[in-house]
């Protein structure tokens, strides 16, 4: 059965309806989650079977029966794990249908049906008894609930209703405990994430209104790849403490609490940023240790094991602070039932815990972290003041399409006669109806934008601006400046350090067959535009390069929107996988880019933006990827103005898969 929905399109600004399947949403959930790398994830895996073994033969011990409860089954490989240990049942708690019923295909191919019961439900719905979904309670609690915050995808409130109403009293937990660590740092990368910094215009000093730099900011959790942030990057305030830690064997609460950990001072500078990772104890000895620490902080950090389901935190403190080297100090942290957050203390008294911070300035609910980054980025705003002081002239008229942009300010503070803005929010519909009263009874001089917008996930969804450039058409003079004067689409083959995990089909994981869920992940991969590239900020992960960046196509601003496709072809090379980004070329001779931002070396080293997503072109089927883990690729792209979209097209000669190439 089909459906209309109603979908925004980022790039025309209009709302397009389009018929799908009625399996459509949870086709691209399911395309664009991650479940292979969990599987992927051996150190996971294998410190998981461990603690599972360790946990049947202490129940074993004892002299009971080993009745299993494993909620968020996923797979089913960690209840396959636990039969094969020696389990006598599980109960495999799974709410997503579709991973549910792939789950109890997994179970049958590998032969376990007997042992293990698949309930499709949330665990807090999961009933016990005679006529219940289980038959008794359980004595060995296994989950994978976590997330980079280790409690932000409800993992409290799930183990404190199963020990409250699925649980023995005295039972096992796989894992037993979890341990949250964190540092305090300064750093000057990191807090341009959270703040808006002052810019040097004209020799004048533009600096943020108060209501801005009072804020205390957002309290989500900013997580990244942080072995990809160099120590170079900041510099340690404190050592790592250990802020709290909680037991799962036991009852757990979901209620408010807050932790402080004492520390004196071994830096002085600037206390910004709290970095924040956990461990996972297998056992109660802590002899199974999974840990999420950044790999600087491994001796060897090649050993560092990778993955993306679960990454590091960054913290930002309500508001920076001065500290002195051998100064006592106490850093707290605070969480609820889903997130946390920190705040610094002087001295050894421990003061109120403080409420969690939210925004008061509307600043960091309008801009993310990475465009925080991108407006403080001081290289960048001097290309684009440079830009607009080739363009400006005494009786210019401005118009800035752009979302929570400072262009504005900055042709103000240039001299610009008159200056007026847009948002998105002013669709192109109403762009098409402004007139010159609008804008003061005068023809646009200038019109300008980074283009930055917030709804554009894909590199070229900013191509919007284009649109919005073809829509003012006629209040535009007729030697108006556009800037920037034109785009282009850029791409590379790349080869990916670990990224390929997350489209890689497992086979066979830890001894067990789960290519059910191999089959299933390609269905939706297959079905429709999830075949298309895919938003990654790739300075989070390590590529080689192995062509040279090409220009793909070019879209020239000056010009109205053609009628007629644009359309480009070539030849990349091998590779098992494609970037793409654009680069803004403001005039002809200063350009932005939004994704690399220097040179491939000779070893194909890559140096990306922080600021922006580029998009990524997996190589994933069987039949496109040849024996050596890289594909002969041609490729052809069509941009359709009438859909705002780019189709893309990859003809790829191989034999064989990548993915043994790999492993």
């Amino acid at each position: 059965m089909k459906t209309f929905y109603g979908r925004a399109n980022p790039t025309t600004g209009a709302l397009d309806w389009v018929e799908e399947s009625e399996e459509y949403d949870y086709h691209q959930e399911i395309a664009r989650s991650c479940y292979a790398d969990m599987l992927h994830d051996h150190d996971r895996n294998k410190k998981y079977y461990e603690g599972i073994r360790a946990a049947v033969t202490r129940v074993k011990a004892r002299g009971e029966k080993v009745i299993v409860l494993d909620i968020g089954t996923g797979t089913g490989l960690l209840s396959m794990m636990a039969v094969t240990a020696g389990a006598d049942f599980c109960y495999a708690v799974e709410v997503f249908k579709p991973m549910a019923e792939a789950a109890q295909c997994i179970v049958e191919k590998n032969g376990f049906s007997d042992k293990i019961k698949i309930i499709n439900k949330h665990s807090t719905d999961v009933t016990v008894g005679p006529d219940g979904d289980m038959q008794v309670k359980a004595n060995v609690l296994i989950t994978e609930l976590f997330d980079t915050e280790l409690i932000g995808e409800g993992a409290l409130p799930s183990y404190e209703h199963a020990h409250q109403n699925l649980m023995q009293d005295r039972c096992e937990a796989v894992p037993h405990r979890a341990t949250v660590y964190a540092q305090l740092v300064e750093s000057e990368l990191l807090w341009s994430w959270a703040q808006l910094q002052p810019v040097e215009v004209e020799g004048a000093r533009l600096v943020p209104p108060p209501a801005v730099g009072r804020c205390a900011g957002a309290h989500a959790v900013c997580d990244i790849q942080l072995s990809q942030v160099s120590p170079a990057s900041f510099t340690p305030l404190g050592p790592v403490c250990t802020m709290f830690t909680v037991d799962f064997s036991k009852p757990v609460s979901s209620a408010f609490q807050a932790h402080s950990s004492q520390f004196v001072a071994q830096s002085s500078g600037r206390a910004q940023v709290v970095l924040s990772w956990w461990d996972l104890d297998m056992d109660p000895s802590g002899s199974i240790v999974c840990t999420m620490a950044p790999s600087w902080t491994y001796q060897e950090p090649k050993m560092a094991p990778w993955r993306d389901h679960w990454m590091q935190s960054v913290y930002f403190l309500p508001v920076e602070s001065q500290v002195t080297e051998g100064e006592e100090l106490s850093l707290m942290v605070c969480h609820d039932d889903y997130s946390l957050w920190y705040s610094l203390q002087r001295g050894s008294q421990t003061e109120a815990p403080p409420s969690r911070p939210c925004c008061t300035c509307q600043a960091h609910l309008v801009w993310t972290r990475p465009r925080f980054g991108e407006l403080n980025d001081r290289r960048r705003t001097e290309s684009y003041i440079s830009a607009l002081r080739s363009v400006l002239r005494e009786d210019s008229v401005c118009l800035s399409v752009s979302d929570g942009s400072l262009l504005p300010v900055f042709a103000h503070m240039l001299g610009a006669k008159k200056v007026r803005r847009f948002h998105l929010t002013d669709t192109v519909i109403r762009l098409e109806q402004l007139t010159s009263n609008d804008v003061g009874g005068e023809q646009i001089s200038v019109l300008m934008g980074e283009p930055y917008f917030s709804t554009s996930l894909l590199p070229w969804h900013s191509l919007f601006f284009w649109y919005c450039r073809t829509a003012l058409a006629g209040l535009l003079r007729p030697n108006a400046s556009i800037l920037p004067r034109a785009a282009s689409l850029h791409m590379v083959a790349v080869e990916f350090q670990d990224l390929w995990r997350i489209r890689a089909p497992c086979g066979t994981c830890e001894g067990f067959d789960v290519t059910p869920m191999d089959e299933m992940v390609q269905r939706s991969l297959d079905f429709h535009e999830s075949r298309e590239a895919e938003p990654h900020p790739l300075w989070e992960y390590p590529c080689r390069a192995l062509t040279q960046s090409t220009a793909a196509m070019t879209f020239d601003f000056t010009q109205c929107l053609p009628q007629q496709p644009i359309s480009t072809q070539g030849s990349e090379g091998r590779c098992h996988g494609v970037a793409l980004w654009m680069e803004y070329h403001l005039t002809d001779d200063i350009t932005v880019s939004a994704g690399l931002t220097g040179p491939i070396n000779e070893q194909g080293d890559c140096e990306w933006s922080r600021h922006r997503k580029q998009g990524v072109y997996f190589f994933g089927s069987p039949w496109e990827i040849s024996g050596d883990g890289r594909a002969a690729v041609s490729y052809s792209f069509t941009f359709e103005p009438s859909l705002g979209d780019i189709r893309m097209d990859f003809t790829v000669t191989s034999q064989d898969t990548i993915f043994d190439s790999f492993l």
